[in-house]
């Protein structure tokens, strides 16, 4: 699959899917506007699109591997959102491609730093707002990001993002949401 396709395809979806989450109607209208890509990072992607309250930026990637390999999943990708309108900054959000298993959790492990993150449907989010902040500025000084969570079904997933482009990415997207 062209991976531009798949973001315009899928990525509004996945946003609005995040904002019903959440409860952010205004957010959910504003994934449905068409992005404009700001520019191809290495592995990351820096995107706009504009809602009635004001622009949302966002940056995303698609793992570099997958595991275990032969499961199957819908696509797979690392977000990070930025909302002005809702003073929101660098909000993390995974699309993992499957169903959580009901109340579990997922983690992240960016070199020795580890991240908890509260799981909903297909999504997961952060737990602790306070670390939002502190898993950016990881992604922006580590080299990968290995993401796990389990399925409905039991299996142990773990992707991993190469973090090559991500500040330039979130710089970009910073610029254009100001």
């Amino acid at each position: 699959m062209d991976i531009s396709s798949f973001r315009a395809r899928i990525l509004p979806r996945g946003l609005a899917e995040a904002a019903l989450a959440l409860g952010s109607l205004a957010v959910a209208a504003a994934a449905t506007a068409a992005p404009q890509l700001l520019g191809n990072f290495d592995r990351w992607d820096a995107y706009k699109s504009t809602e009635a309250q004001g622009v949302v930026c966002y940056v995303v990637a698609e793992p570099q591997s997958k595991e275990p390999a032969g499961a199957k999943r819908d696509p797979v990708f690392l977000v990070i959102n930025t909302w002005p309108a809702k003073s929101i900054k660098h909000q993390p959000n995974v699309q993992i491609g499957y169903p959580f298993k009901d109340g579990s959790e997922a983690s992240a492990q960016v070199g020795s730093d580890k991240f908890s993150f509260f799981t909903q449907g297909e999504s997961a989010w952060i737990k602790a707002n306070e670390d939002e902040v502190r898993f950016v500025e990881a992604l922006k000084n580590g080299s990968e990001v290995t993401i796990q969570g389990v399925s409905r079904r039991g299996t142990l997933t773990t992707d991993t993002y190469a973090l090559k482009g991500i500040s330039s990415a979130l710089q970009k997207a910073e610029e254009a949401c100001k």
